[in-house]
């Protein structure tokens, strides 16, 4: 860990394993109370000096970062796809993005701006001049998840410092190495020692002490609802940004070119193992072309090859555990229990699911219902389009949404009637540019990421106003 300007160890020890055949990867610290409320008293310190630190000096360190970043590629993606799901083509990827993330963090460190306020456009303004400028907020705790160990990590830390902010990172206890490399990239880029602290601990650990703590003035959370739920309940006055996952959805409409919906469809419902929050899980299809396109997707999906994620040929690993792949495939169970037909995959080795694509999910099943985080999508035949943005719609999620057609009119009809955060048109719902803003509405969350986006959350504005003794 990573606390008061000093790498430190302990006794207690958190195992970090390969989810592809559980082999021992290495081990970080268990952080205790004393240790997280030595990081809050730190990051105080840290937030003295990162907010006096000038812009161009705070651009300065992201690009170096993002420097770091791109000489030691290979290493950060042999972390990737060793401690997480991903295979090593995917953790390349995923490095690429984050390089991308830290410099238009970079580039947005110099965009903070204010305005001046037309304080006379009232009676009693009359003789005042004034301005607001943005200041940064403080500490942020970033709580990370494991499905990107590493860019996740920088959509919270590259906005937070270009603001001028300090950050207490919790990375997730499965995947914390990533994360730990990357606060040693800020570190040797010139960034104040105390501005960041690492801290390896449980989740619910992390969530009686530093959630509630007072000092701590935003949560940035990306993680499931239930565990969103409990960070509102113990956060106090402070600010709450959270990405809590969704159950995206997807139309094909009757004039799709179908086999762009296929392939675009089967990378979005298998990539990372379907641990994604914006993944491909419910398919509405129209009618007259539902035969041909569940053919051809099932077609798609049994070509991909599944096993050693360090394999160059490999196209889907494991789950982040053996314990998660049995949730998945409890829920697939549950389905064909209920009436659903597994027209491909479903078979389970250790951590290891088949891609799966089911049809006729019963709308009472776990899988149509919550979010698969897994490899598993739903096939539905729809016939109109009021049908399919009202299904669309009709679940307590909404982070991104998609529809396959050539109409303009559908396409804008989907874009302002489907209900929520990102609609795509003639894409997967798998698609986000980092600079975009991110986020959801119903469950899937509270504000918004995509860096400029996140530095209006990680800063405030602060009016100036001078009262004149004369009209100018």
């Amino acid at each position: 860990m990573y606390i008061s300007g000093e790498w430190i160890d302990k006794t207690e020890k958190i195992p970090v394993r390969d989810p592809f055949d559980n082999s021992h990867i290495d081990t970080v610290p268990k952080a205790d109370k004393d240790d997280m409320l030595n990081a809050v008293e730190s990051a105080k310190r840290g937030f003295e000096a990162m907010k006096r630190v000038p812009v161009y000096e705070r651009s300065a360190i992201l690009y170096k970062t993002a420097q770091y970043v791109i000489d030691h590629h290979e290493e950060f993606s042999q972390t990737i796809a060793r401690e997480a799901s991903k295979t090593i083509n995917e953790a390349r990827g995923e490095v690429s993005r984050t390089i991308n993330t830290l410099t238009w963090s970079a580039e947005e460190a110099k965009r903070i701006n204010g305005e001046t306020l037309p304080f006379d456009s009232f009676p009693n303004g009359v003789n005042k001049k004034g301005f607001y400028y943005r200041f940064p907020i403080g500490i942020i705790l970033a709580i990370t998840p494991f499905n990107d160990p590493l860019n996740l990590v920088a959509h919270k830390l590259g906005p937070a410092f270009a603001g001028g902010n300090a950050v207490i990172l919790k990375p997730a206890s499965v995947t914390p190495l990533s994360g730990i490399k990357l606060a040693q990239a800020f570190l040797e880029s010139g960034l104040p020692k105390e501005a960041i602290q690492v801290v390896t601990a449980p989740g619910q650990d992390t969530g009686d002490v530093l959630v509630p703590h007072e000092d701590i003035r935003m949560v940035s959370f990306t993680g499931g609802v239930e565990a969103g739920k409990e960070v509102t309940k113990k956060a106090g006055i402070k600010k709450i940004g959270m990405e809590l996952g969704s159950n995206s959805p997807v139309i094909v409409w009757k004039d799709a070119e179908i086999d762009k919906a296929v392939d675009s469809c089967v990378e979005g419902g298998f990539w990372a193992a379907g641990q994604n929050c914006i993944g491909v899980q419910r398919l509405y299809i129209h009618k007259d072309i539902y035969e041909e396109f569940k053919k051809k997707f099932v077609d798609k999906t049994k070509t991909y090859k599944i096993g050693n994620k360090l394999d160059e040929s490999t196209d889907m690993g494991p789950l982040i555990t053996q314990k998660e792949a049995e949730r998945v495939e409890f829920a697939v169970f549950d389905a064909i229990n209920k009436g659903a037909v597994c027209l491909t995959g479903g078979k389970r080795e250790g951590a290891l699911l088949e891609p799966t694509v089911l049809e006729n999910v019963p709308e009472d099943t776990i899988q149509h219902n919550e979010e698969a985080f897994g490899p598993v999508v739903n096939l539905y035949q729809v016939e109109d389009i009021d049908e399919a943005i009202a299904k669309s719609n009709s679940l307590p999620y909404g982070l991104h949404a998609a529809i396959f057609t050539n109409d303009i009119n559908l396409a804008m009809k989907a874009a302002y009637e489907l209900d929520c955060g990102g609609v795509m048109i003639n894409d997967s719902t798998d698609y986000r540019l980092d600079s975009m803003p991110f986020g959801g509405v119903k469950n899937s969350g509270l504000g918004r990421e995509g860096i400029s986006f996140a530095l209006q959350e990680m800063t405030e504005p602060k009016v100036v106003c001078f009262n004149l003794p004369y009209q100018l």
